[in-house]
């Protein structure tokens, strides 16, 4: 039995989304941690700000966004990151502040990427310029 190219058995499906400021690459079956998103533990959320799908066949550039497509993902735990030391201080002036911060996260485990069939970009392919 023939072994299958090393580039098709790596194939999988994937989508870059955006959170929190921040674009994260996910796949079905991982878990990310993003910053806090207002749902309860065990609940499902939808993430529509979808920039980009790629699947074994073909790779969609959203412009901004993939129409239609979303990511599915479950809450796992709604938690505090690890402890940030703030200091402020100027020398010859007795001025020293010290504070901390604990940037509240949530941690999501992704189900599914739903494409919308949605005409956007291929990869690689000029967009169009506005208004033009």
């Amino acid at each position: 039995m023939e072994k299958p190219p090393l580039h098709e058995s790596l194939a999988m499906t994937y989508a870059i989304v955006k959170t929190g400021g921040k674009q994260y690459r996910v796949e079905p079956g991982t878990s990310i941690v993003v910053e806090k998103i207002a749902a309860d533990e065990g609940s499902t959320i939808e993430l529509d700000e979808v920039l980009m799908i790629s699947d074994d066949s073909s790779t969609t550039i959203g412009t901004p966004l993939v129409e239609g497509a979303k990511v599915v993902a479950e809450v796992e735990t709604q938690a505090k990151g690890d402890k940030i030391i703030v200091l402020k201080y100027k020398r010859k002036t007795r001025y020293a502040v010290k504070s901390g911060h604990r940037q509240r996260l949530t941690k999501l485990a992704i189900k599914e990427i739903v494409t919308g069939g949605a005409a956007a970009a291929p990869a690689g392919g000029k967009r169009a310029a506005d208004g033009a």
